[in-house]
């Protein structure tokens, strides 16, 4: 089956088309990647959609426009994706969409909302869609969160030692799949959502980001600023757990810095690149992960990889490109299989990473302009993921 995985991370930097074939044979998933491509949100679109997150306020008039200019653009990326990566035809598209917001309160997730109406995306391309994949898992009592474990312990399972799978978008999150017992995932914290808030507000958003990390190449970490964000209860939280800029913004980085002198643009950018750094390691160290298989946006920085690498004390840092998965386009890869599960009537969740009382099957189906897919008539979940 050709599978679309269309995503856009916490960073809402760009929208991402991963295709893929996926097959099941015996009891393994067998992924062959076909290719990705990425574009840009249109900067208005961008705009309104940075308007409106937390801790702005919003109206639903403005939710209802972003749902429809999110669909419309994620349909745009998925008609050159089916042209350009599955030679015209494509057997499924799977959508995250754009979370907007992950509603936590005192460690519990009550909702999460992704908006980009799927609709728009069948119509572009005449292709079945399933999304909206988070909602179930937090039916069910878990976090939605992070939903990629699957693919990891899938795929990680049998190595050496304890492997870590480590995603660096807008929000840092680890899987840690021991040899012996249960896997765990989590949010470890913030990856860039600190340092592309500041880059932005300090550049009146000429800048979205610390391009190959020369802001924090140049400054110094400020020793007490670090000491407080490090004071942050969340890190002391047990997992699974989540979170997202509802908490990490720039009202919060402000907050942490009242009363302190003037800080440096370069050296603030540092210190919220080795929070970043400091936060994941430890998260690392605690699980006994003995090594870290990186992926996400926060890998093309290579001050915070190295950083990182400092941090995490000789545990061996690669990133997947190393292990046959395109880095750039993992989680994009990931939600493919998610709703290549869907359509299959198999669970795409592990209860102990997300913390949910059960495995469910996740998302909802739009339908396109013909049948819905065939199910393979596989009905065991696969016990391993293999990359071709």
């Amino acid at each position: 089956m050709r599978v679309i995985g269309l995503m856009s991370g916490t960073s809402y930097d760009a929208i991402d088309a991963a295709a893929a074939d996926l097959r099941i044979e015996d009891d393994q998933l067998v992924l062959t990647p076909l290719g990705m491509l990425s574009h840009a949100y249109p900067d208005v679109l961008r705009a309104e959609l940075a308007r409106s997150l937390p801790p702005a306020t919003t109206t639903l008039e403005q939710v209802c426009r972003l749902d429809t200019g999110i669909g419309q653009a994620f349909a745009a990326v998925a008609e050159q994706a089916v042209e350009q990566l599955c030679g015209g035809h494509a057997d499924l598209i799977v959508s995250h969409g754009q979370t907007v917001y992950h509603w936590v309160d005192e460690g519990r997730v009550h909702g999460t909302l992704q908006l980009g109406q799927p609709a728009w995306i069948a119509e572009a391309t005449g292709t079945a869609i399933v999304s909206d994949l988070r909602s179930r898992d937090v039916a069910a009592g878990g976090q939605g969160a992070p939903l990629v474990s699957i693919v990891d312990v899938l795929w990680l399972r049998g190595r050496p030692g304890t492997p870590v799978a480590l995603n660096l978008g807008g929000i840092a999150n680890i899987t840690v799949v021991p040899r012996e017992g249960d896997p765990i995932a989590f949010d470890t914290g913030p990856a860039n959502a600190l340092a592309d808030a500041v880059v932005r507000d300090l550049t009146a958003g000429r800048s979205t980001f610390d391009a190959e990390g020369v802001m924090a190449g140049r400054g110094k970490v400020h020793p007490e600023l670090f000491e407080r964000l490090l004071a942050e209860p969340y890190y002391a939280r047990p997992a699974p757990k989540s979170t997202g800029k509802e908490l990490f913004h720039l009202g919060y980085l402000a907050e942490a810095m009242s009363g302190l002198p003037l800080i440096g643009s370069d050296d603030l950018v540092a210190t919220v690149t080795a929070l970043t750094a400091r936060t994941v390691a430890d998260a690392v160290h605690a699980h006994g992960g003995t090594e870290v298989i990186a992926a996400g946006g926060g890998i093309r920085n290579p001050v915070l990889m190295h950083m990182l690498a400092e941090e995490l004390r000789g545990v061996p840092l690669r990133s997947t490109d190393e292990l046959g998965l395109p880095s750039a386009a993992k989680e994009a890869y990931a939600f493919a299989v998610l709703g290549y599960l869907t359509v299959n009537g198999l669970a795409g969740t592990v209860p102990s990473c997300t913390g949910a009382r059960h495995s469910s099957v996740l998302g909802s189906i739009t339908p396109g302009l013909g049948p819905l897919p065939a199910s393979t008539g596989f009905d065991r979940a696969p016990v391993a993921l293999r990359i071709t």
